[in-house]
């Protein structure tokens, strides 16, 4: 019996490789960060083989620190960031561009030019989506009409057209496998939620020709093997799911009602609605959970586009910190922000605001605004930002959240997990391993293999490892959000006065 499952988890900043026993724990891990592209304000993209190449060095060494072969690794998972775009010859296997990253705002136009046309309502009921540059469907539709010569061989049938668990599938194949599962496909703009299939109405629309597009199983099944001499023998690649839902399914937030935040270069609210899909009427989005079954659960979910990647400004952009855990010790060493608002809109504005135009901005500054009042503010806004999700989450269900379960690699930031139990009211669960997404790819396909038997043995893996309780008092509170609205109100007057 193989010893292990293993876990690729490609994201937006780097790609890893978590090796997982049968009780969850981690007992190997590699990590190698990879280069992002701006070639314009806005624009964002990887190279697709550098998505490749670092992603199968980090499985290799990871194999390679406990010295374990192929065969004992009873099966592979993959967890990926969504809605980044790859598009690719079927034969040479050579991307025709650049990967079109989710945080890219170049298709906003596409998308105000489809709303305008009067698409906005049928979309949402299709995909459970609000219409948005930040799904794939506008990223392929830019591909085919910007490139060269593309269109043409897209509608001959020499390119296929994948979200990076597809290229990876397809990599890890060599060529023999083209497949996706329900969470990604849901997250492309094109995939009908409710029948399952890729929509011919959408497809038209946006002028994508369908031979581009993958095949679509559960997040639990046997998508292929890995080519023998890509990790030194065949291992079952038997799970694929967004990150997001891969965190929900590693956060065992398998009922419906439970939630999860992931504290990631984004931040990604997932609430368990079971067999409904719910229709938010305050900016959220629908989408599919991860799971096995061939009729999934649903999920609704509230995107940050900026979390962990506000650190990150902080540190490489305005080296105000050297380590992104340094943000804590700074945070700490004020009693407040000043006053100071940061909204981080770097990449627009997600939910529940939908502002594909708002930039990042700063309020309340004055003479007495030191950079750790700074840092602070920096990171109080990821949990305003996640309090806003909340909130929306709270009256689309008609529930009050008295839960939340957070991971992440900003969820080790303790004081933001103080602040965001306090400003949301909420008490936050963070568990031992903060890994969850990449476990959840590892759980995924565990249970396609039947090295983990049921949920239920998933669910007796779940250790809490810290509890935040709220202890702020209401009117404090209320008068933090306040402030906090706004700035967002003044961060989106900004953008709408631009003209």
């Amino acid at each position: 019996m193989a010893e292990y499952v293993m876990a690729l988890d490609q994201g937006t900043t780097s790609s890893r490789c978590i090796i997982f026993d049968k009780k969850g724990k981690v007992v190997s891990s590699a990590q190698k960060e990879f280069e992002q592209y701006y070639p314009k304000p806005g624009w964002v993209e990887h190279n697709p083989k550098e998505i490749w190449s670092s992603q199968i060095s980090v499985a290799a060494e990871a194999m390679a620190v406990i010295g374990a072969k192929s065969g004992d690794i009873a099966a592979l998972g993959i967890t990926n960031q969504r809605e980044t775009t790859i598009v690719w010859d079927r034969i040479t296997g050579e991307p025709v561009f650049n990967a079109i990253v989710w945080q890219c705002r170049r298709t906003a136009p596409i998308i105000d030019g489809i709303i305008k046309a009067g698409h906005f309502d049928m979309i949402r009921e299709k995909t459970g989506l609000v219409p948005d540059a930040y799904f794939s469907a506008s990223k392929i539709r830019w591909i085919l009409d910007n490139v060269e010569g593309v269109r043409k061989r897209a509608e001959d049938g020499q390119l296929l057209f994948g979200t990076v668990d597809t290229w990876l599938i397809w990599k890890l194949t060599k060529g023999q496998v083209h497949a996706t599962d329900y969470t990604n496909a849901s997250r492309t703009m094109l995939y009908n939620i409710k029948e399952l299939k890729w929509d011919e109405e959408l497809l038209k629309l946006f002028d994508i020709p369908e031979k581009m597009l993958p095949k679509v199983y559960p997040s639990g099944h046997i998508f292929g093997t890995v080519e023998e001499s890509i990790l030194g023998g065949p291992i079952p690649i038997a799970g694929a799911a967004g990150d997001q839902q891969a965190a929900m399914f590693g956060q065992c937030c398998f009922e419906k009602g439970d939630v999860k935040n992931t504290y990631g270069t984004g931040s990604f609210i997932l609430m368990n609605t079971g067999k409904d899909r719910i229709r938010s009427d305050n900016g959220l989005v629908t989408t599919i959970a991860a799971g096995c079954d061939e009729k999934p659960d649903y999920a609704l979910e509230g995107s940050v586009f900026v979390a962990g990647a506000a650190v990150q400004w902080l540190r490489d952009g305005m080296e105000m910190i050297r380590t992104s855990s340094q943000s804590e010790d700074c945070a700490k060493a004020v009693d407040d922000s000043n006053g100071v608002y940061v909204v981080p809109a770097f990449t627009g504005l997600g939910a529940p605001y939908w502002n594909q135009y708002a930039l990042g901005s700063i309020f309340g500054v004055t003479r007495g605004c030191r950079k750790e009042h700074f840092i602070r503010a920096a990171l109080e806004s990821i949990a305003y930002q996640s309090y806003d999700v909340f909130h929306a989450m709270e009256e689309d269900a008609g529930v009050t959240l008295r839960e939340l379960k957070v991971d992440g690699g900003v969820s080790a930031n303790n004081f933001l997990m103080q602040f965001q139990a306090d400003i949301s009211g909420t008490v936050a669960r963070r568990p031992e391993c903060i890994e969850t997404t990449a476990l959840g790819a590892a759980y995924l396909a565990g249970l396609s293999t039947g090295y983990f038997k049921d949920k239920e043995e998933i669910r007796k893996n779940w250790q809490e490892g810290r509890k935040f309780v709220p202890g702020m008092d209401e009117e404090k509170r209320n008068r933090l959000i306040s402030g906090w609205k706004r700035a967002v109100r003044a961060a989106m007057f900004w953008a709408d006065d631009a003209g």
